[in-house]
């Protein structure tokens, strides 16, 4: 088995730490500071870098190469109903609760969309207070806030899209 590669990479939103193993990327998170690793070697490192890449210039909404994280089988089901969400159409978490199921499990649909260690690729970003507000993101909210106007989301209080 060979052993997981981590590397970091700057983008418009941030530094991103990508670490990635012979099954696919297993995280995706912002970060304060570079690795020492700066490039990928492993071939689903590169496709992702290749892809956010895409995301970030706008010629990419959906992702599509290995990517797994561990969890339970609820969180899988909830990490599987954020990659169902459309770019540029964020739901609240009443409505994720719902498309789970069970409307009484709001809360826990937003643990695990806590807990989700692929920030972007499985776009948790796109889950929103019901009044439209932005709540909890692992990233920042100003993370968020960046991710959702580069898909064209006009924010409440906000006077227009971000442009790029």
């Amino acid at each position: 088995m060979t052993a997981a590669e981590q590397f970091s990479v700057d983008t418009p939103a941030g530094i991103l730490h990508i670490t990635a193993d012979e099954d696919g990327v297993t995280s995706v998170s912002f970060a304060d500071y570079h690795l020492d690793q700066r490039s990928p070697v492993n071939a689903h490192a590169q496709q992702c870098l290749q892809q956010l890449q895409e995301y970030f210039s706008g010629t990419r909404h959906e992702f599509d190469f290995a990517f797994h994280q561990n969890g339970t089988e609820f969180q899988q089901r909830v990490w599987a109903e954020l990659c169902r969400i459309p770019f540029g159409e964020p739901i609240s978490y009443h409505e994720l609760a719902v498309r789970l199921g069970d409307p009484k499990c709001i809360r826990a649909a937003g643990t695990a969309n806590g807990k989700n260690q692929l920030a972007i690729i499985v776009p948790c970003h796109r889950v929103i207070g019901s009044d439209g507000s932005l709540t909890g993101y692992v990233g920042g909210l100003d993370k968020k806030e960046f991710l959702l106007k580069h898909e064209g989301v006009r924010l409440p209080g906000k006077q227009s899209v971000m442009e790029f």
